[in-house]
């Protein structure tokens, strides 16, 4: 650029750095976005109750297939509606552990309910009592595996129980002591 010419300006609503944000609104200020008029069409309520009956009615015709399909539906929308670590999709996802063993496959299940452990945990803390339960739940499906089952799911329901709650807590020990049990027998 010489010392007679002038720099070139670009207007600031056509520069990258500098494009209009779009309409101002109230929801600007806190950081949640407004609705556009795609959003709302394409947002249906998610009518969790209702999807738990037509569950419920599959896995109590003796349909588990059908039911475990709806249940994993479900899932698929509760988690695109409110994220892996909400409430909601943490029991739709203990439905699914638990339809998984009525069909038959209780170390599959074994694995969804210590999933859902590690979830509860995260969101409630380890020694929580939905935690807790949870880890009843597992260490309870396990426990009653064929044991052939249950020497196979030891390490990993062992591995969960301690990471959630700890060397020394009380599952912990339960499952050790069981662990000792299989493999004496």
């Amino acid at each position: 650029m010489t010392a007679t010419s002038t720099p070139q300006e670009t207007p600031v609503d056509q520069d990258p750095l500098y494009r209009p944000w779009g309409t101002v609104t109230p929801e600007s200020w806190t950081g949640t976005p407004a609705p556009t008029t795609e959003d709302t069409a394409e947002a249906e309520p998610l009518d969790v109750p209702g999807r738990l009956a037509r569950i419920h009615e599959a896995a109590t015709a003796g349909e588990p297939e059908k039911a475990l399909l709806l249940a994993e539906e479900l899932d698929t929308a509760s988690t695109a509606a409110h994220g892996e670590l909400h409430l909601a999709t943490i029991q739709v996802r203990e439905i699914r552990g638990y339809l998984t063993d009525l069909a038959g496959h209780p170390d599959t299940a074994l694995a969804w309910y210590l999933h859902t452990a590690r979830l509860r945990s995260r969101l409630h803390g380890p020694h929580a009592e939905d935690t807790d339960q949870a880890v009843r739940r597992a260490y309870s499906l396990w426990r009653h595996m064929p044991a052939p089952q249950a020497r196979a799911t030891a390490e990993a329901l062992l591995a969960t129980i301690t990471e959630i709650q700890g060397e020394n807590a009380l599952a912990t020990r339960w499952t050790r002591r069981r662990i000792t049990e299989l493999s004496s027998a």
